[in-house]
This record gives structure tokens, C-alpha cells and sequence, in this order.
């Protein structure tokens, strides 16, 4: 992990990475085809024959074996179905050098980020998720834009693993243009239940109710951009629906009583014929609404030893993405690291 290249192209400075992704369907894909395109070594893989010869169809390489994929790799980057990543991460560090970063894009962190703390990993597995998608499946559906801007999560901890979260959040910024979001493994855990996964239960049941209606083909005809914005999720595959809210049931159920209280606040209203509570109701929806599409931020630089146990580090990173901030910036050299953040106004951490 070594972090002295520099240029004008920010990509530059990853031209001799060697990198392999394991997984290859949507996400994995996009990752793989951004690589790719920013000119880095990079190998795919995915347990599918077919997949992997459309990878190569694509222009990358697409070893016959995962071993084969990774082997004297830089990075690996973990992208198949989440039960199954516990093990590949095994397996991927069994057959990597001890110097390879290891992390993944699931939808869950806290499970796999326990497993690697069990097997002795934590230094050089950072866990990480992308937070973007699309409502179709495979790598005929990636796009090396896929992950552009996106905020893409990854969570730091104190002691060696923070060296290797630096060098992936450089990576991150660089090669994807991507809002690096800090948080620990339980924080985004929390915070993804309700901003992706409880919209997915929401959007289901929409497009369910749709489905069992008798009028289903004319609310289908009249069906305006407010339900197929509502409902776009409810097309992603079911079984990669059902383990990302398996995976986070307990918060995921939480947070949907949240959601289900509000609801009924609205339906009371509406019972009520209350026009005054359902317009202060919408108000204070709306405010969410509003901050999601335009919300000022303050930008601050914060240096770190490049030494140590990097516990204040991480407690600062941490912060920033409790508060809403993000990365857009991470250069590590031989005596500092130095962030450019960037967080909602007056929420800055110091």
C-alpha cells in the first residue's frame, strides 16, 4: 500500500495498481468496467462461465479461477450475493498477499466486519458500500458510470486497518469521483435501513398493491412519473431484495415502525378530514425532501500523524459521516494525512 504518485489526472497516481474484482454482476461490473477505463491492471471474476466470458468480451481479463483472479493483486474488491461473503473474503485473504486491501460493496456491514475481526483481518479489510444501483441485474446492465459522485461508505478503525482505509478512500475519490462517507459498521447499518432498504419493503408494497388490485391495468395505464419513481426499486431481483433485508432485519424493522407511525399519522388526518394536519404533515416531509436536493456545506482540511494508533483519526472520521458529511479529498504521506471534508453547515466536527 503506497500512496507517492502524483499528477494532474487524478487516476495517474493508480496506474501501477493491480486490482481483481470477485463478482461481477451490476455493481461488481461497474466497478470492474471503472477500473477499466482508468487504465489500472484488472481482473474479474464471477462463479458464472458466461459472465466471465462477457467480461472478457468487455476487454478484461477473466481467469478461469478466483485464485487465479486475485493472486499478487494490490485490491480486491468483494461483489457477490451477501450471504456469500463471509467466506469468499476467507478465501480471497487466504490467497492474497498480506499487503492486499480487501473490501466489499454489500448492502450490510456489520456481520462481515465482525467476521474479518474474528479471522484477524481488521488491518488490511476495509468494509465499504456504494450507494447506487439500478433496478436491473448483471454485467450486461453495468456501467462504468454506474458509481459516479456516488457516496460510497467505508468505515474506518484505529490502528493498522486505518492505513489501508486511507489508501482505498484515495483510490475511491480518485478513480470513481465518489463522496467517501466515514461510518462505523453499526452506524451505516442504521442509517441504510431507512435511506435504502425500507424504501425497498415501501416500494414492494406499492407495486404489490398494484398487482393484487382488480384495476390493476388501468392504474397501470394512468401510472405518472410519482408511481414509477415509488416503485422503480420494486424491479430490482427479489432474492437480492430479500438478503439485504435479511441481512439488517432488526434495524430495517425499526425503522419501518418510524415510517409505519407517520403513515398513520397521515391516514388519521385523512380519516379526520383534517386538512391543516395533513399540510403540516406534508411540511414537515417536505423539509426532508428539500434538504436531500440542496443542502449547504462548510469544507474543512484536517491533518492527522501518518503515525500511531490513529484513534483520534477515526473518531473524527466517524463524526463526519454521523453528521452527513463526506471525503473528497484523502493524501496520505510520510508524516500526515490530510483530509478535505465536507459536512452540512455548523455540522463540522472539530
Amino acid at each position: 500500500m503506497t500512496d507517492d504518485a502524483s499528477g494532474p489526472d487524478p487516476t495517474a497516481r493508480w496506474a501501477a495498481v493491480r486490482a481483481a474484482v470477485v463478482g461481477t454482476g451490476l455493481i461488481g461490473g461497474s466497478v470492474l468496467l471503472r477500473l477499466r477505463d482508468a487504465g489500472l491492471d484488472v481482473a474479474g471474476w464471477d462463479p458464472d462461465p458466461g459472465t466471465r466470458g462477457h467480461a472478457r468480451q468487455q476487454g478484461v481479463a477473466a481467469p478461469e479461477t478466483l485464485d487465479e483472479a486475485v493472486a499478487g493483486r494490490d485490491v480486491v474488491v468483494l461483489c457477490g450475493p451477501l450471504p456469500t461473503l463471509p467466506e469468499t473474503l476467507l478465501r480471497v485473504a487466504r490467497a492474497t498477499p498480506p499487503g492486499c486491501v480487501l473490501t466489499d460493496v454489500g448492502s450490510t456491514k456489520v456481520e462481515l466486519a465482525a467476521v474479518a475481526a474474528r479471522h484477524g483481518l481488521t488491518d488490511r479489510f476495509v468494509p465499504g458500500h456504494p450507494m447506487a444501483g439500478a433496478d436491473s441485474a448483471g454485467l450486461a446492465a453495468a456501467a462504468a458510470t454506474l458509481l459516479d459522485s456516488a457516496a460510497w461508505v467505508l468505515c474506518p478503525e484505529p490502528g493498522p486497518a486505518t492505513t489501508a482505509f486511507r489508501w482505498l478512500a484515495g483510490l475511491v475519490v480518485d478513480v470513481f469521483g465518489a463522496r467517501v462517507v466515514p461510518m462505523s459498521p453499526r452506524e451505516h447499518d442504521a442509517a441504510a435501513a431507512l435511506a435504502s432498504h425500507v424504501p425497498h419493503l415501501l416500494a414492494g408494497a406499492l407495486a404489490g398493491a398494484a398487482r393484487r388490485t382488480p384495476l390493476r391495468d388501468a392504474v397501470l395505464a394512468l401510472a405518472a412519473g410519482s408511481f414509477r419513481d415509488g416503485t422503480r426499486v420494486a424491479g430490482t431481483p427479489g432474492a437480492r431484495t430479500a438478503n439485504m433485508l435479511l441481512g439488517n432485519r432488526e434495524r430495517v424493522l425499526e425503522e419501518l415502525a418510524g415510517v409505519t407511525a407517520f403513515l398513520d399519522d397521515l391516514a388519521g388526518a385523512l380519516r379526520a378530514g383534517d386538512a391543516e394536519a395533513l399540510t403540516a404533515l406534508y411540511a414537515e416531509a417536505g423539509e426532508a425532501r428539500s434538504a436531500l436536493l440542496a443542502r449547504p456545506f462548510d469544507t474543512q482540511v484536517r491533518e492527522f500523524p501518518a503515525a500511531g494508533d490513529h484513534a483520534a483519526e477515526v473518531a473524527w472520521l466517524r463524526r463526519l459521516g454521523a453528521a452527513g458529511g463526506h471525503l473528497s479529498a484523502c493524501r496520505a504521506g510520510p508524516d500526515a494525512v490530510r483530509y478535505t471534508a465536507h459536512a452540512p453547515t455548523g455540522a463540522v466536527p472539530a
